[in-house]
């Protein structure tokens, strides 16, 4: 990974990694991905979070350890995916909106677990340079992609609240890439989110005994 770790160019006055670079654009395929229903997502995803884990690994800590629970919720999510495709007219997963109860359970683990991983990052400081929003951001990432291998549309709301933190946070940390990367994810996550919305709309639309499939 010394090579990857290098320089690849400045942007802006910004020193941009190969590794933050080719990482990134891996994330923003396999969003991509999430957004068609592919299945490939979830490799790629998980390759995109190998890429990162080398390039915060020695240096911040905290965000290499994200990157592996990335690895294993993408692992989870070609699992789910792997049971669930098929499940509507053109092969792939069927989308829908999360019950009350479900969306209940995941805002009170994204709760728990931020102040659980900030008070871990403030008891541990080589752990994260900015222990709340970098556990933010960590729980959130895990809570959307564990939306996303359900099939739930709240998937989108959760990777734009992740997006509202995770711009300035590695601009800030000096990962230019990532920082314009999350941008693009924004615009991605609202197309992305759309066509969930309606898909989600279609897979409930119940069929008529008798109609052509």
């Amino acid at each position: 990974m010394n090579s990857l770790n290098s320089e690849a160019f400045t942007l802006f006055g910004q020193h941009i990694l190969w590794s933050d670079m080719i990482g990134n654009l891996f994330g923003l395929a396999a969003l991509a991905l999430g957004w068609r229903r592919s299945i490939w997502t979830w490799p790629v995803q998980f390759l995109a979070g190998l890429i990162l884990f080398g390039a915060f690994f020695g240096h911040l800590t905290g965000s290499a350890g994200k990157q592996a629970v990335v690895m294993l919720v993408a692992l989870y999510g070609w699992w789910q995916w792997q049971r669930g495709k098929g499940q509507t007219k053109d092969g792939h997963i069927a989308v829908r909106f999360a019950t009350w109860r479900e969306r209940g359970a995941m805002i009170a683990a994204a709760a728990a677990g931020t102040v659980a991983v900030a008070l871990l990052f403030k008891a541990y400081p080589t752990l994260s340079w900015d222990p709340w929003p970098d556990a933010y951001i960590f729980v959130g990432t895990i809570v959307a992609m564990y939306a996303q291998a359900r099939g739930m549309v709240e998937f989108w709301f959760a990777w734009l609240l992740v997006d509202l933190v995770g711009v300035p946070l590695n601009f800030a940390n000096g990962y230019a890439f990532s920082g314009f990367v999350y941008v693009i994810y924004g615009a991605l996550v609202l197309w992305g989110m759309r066509d969930w919305w309606l898909r989600s709309r279609e897979d409930a639309r119940p069929v008529l005994e008798g109609a052509p499939a």
